[in-house]
């Protein structure tokens, strides 16, 4: 018999409410919480080891940017080249033209492979500004990443957006605004899978927040980009262009992420100390 959780039906308004053309969003609210809760949980880290707030606070801005600026130009090279390398203002600008008008779309496409190389710009940019160690800093910055990234996937599913394959499983979700098919909500499930690992790398910093340069890094990449190309079976593919492939696009750039993991992980003591 099937499940009364198989009749949710999801219809929720992304948009909270708004004024003219400006409109909040949930996702808008799950991405400023994602910075925040990351801010708290860095500032803590912070603390322990000796670090100044304002060293925190100069951090912040540069994730702040490399995230937006890499998550942006991450979608538009990926999942719709063809399109943006035609109107390439549009990469950079939250509006378009519309029959000689402005018209306000803010930024709908957002990549999180792209958001990954941001950081890891952003974060290479703030180690040569501040003479803060590259190692040391990734590897207490990327135990909130996977948190964060849990409330991006949580905005996405306010959205009806990045949705599952469909399903006959008992907690198939009906996204109303896609179509009445029940789905997998691929959302939750890569934010469960992010809270997970946000758990074992707390755990780890906490019981030894001296082990090797590079290895919490490494774990990390390994294991989110391992559980983001499982999970990739499980969804729609994002661009038509995708369909013909026998791994998606997500899957493909998750592959490097995780041989570098696996680098950081096993790479011998001599390495390290270059």
């Amino acid at each position: 018999m099937m499940s009364i959780l198989n009749i949710i039906h999801w219809n929720i308004d992304p948009v909270i409410f708004e004024i003219g053309s400006f409109g909040l969003r949930y996702y808008a609210l799950c991405f400023l919480a994602a910075f925040v809760v990351s801010y708290i949980l860095m500032l803590k880290i912070f603390k322990r080891e000796g670090k100044t707030q304002e060293l925190l606070d100069q951090l912040s801005i540069y994730i702040f940017l490399g995230t937006l600026i890499g998550a942006r130009l991450g979608h538009c090279l990926f999942y719709e080249f063809d399109y943006y390398i035609q109107h390439p203002l549009e990469m950079i600008l939250p509006f378009r033209m519309v029959n000689g008008s402005f018209e306000l779309t803010g930024f709908q496409g957002l990549a999180s492979h792209g958001g990954a190389i941001g950081i890891l710009i952003a974060l290479w940019l703030f180690s040569r500004k501040t003479k803060t160690d590259f190692m040391w800093i990734t590897d207490r910055l990327i135990i909130v990443v996977p948190l964060a990234g849990a409330f991006v996937r949580l905005g996405n599913f306010f959205n009806s957006e990045i949705i599952g394959l469909e399903t006959k499983m008992p907690w198939g979700v009906v996204f109303e605004k896609v179509d009445m098919t029940p789905r997998h909500p691929a959302q939750l499930y890569e934010a469960i899978a992010y809270i997970l690992l946000f758990i074992v790398l707390w755990s780890m910093y906490q019981k030894n927040n001296k082990s090797k340069p590079g290895y919490l890094f490494g774990i990390f990449l390994v294991l989110l980009f391992g559980a983001r190309f499982v999970l990739e079976f499980f969804k729609e593919n994002q661009e038509a262009f995708e369909e013909s492939m026998k791994f998606n696009m997500g899957q493909l750039l998750s592959i490097p992420f995780m041989l570098v993991g696996l680098y950081l992980i096993f790479r011998k003591e001599k390495e390290q100390k270059k």
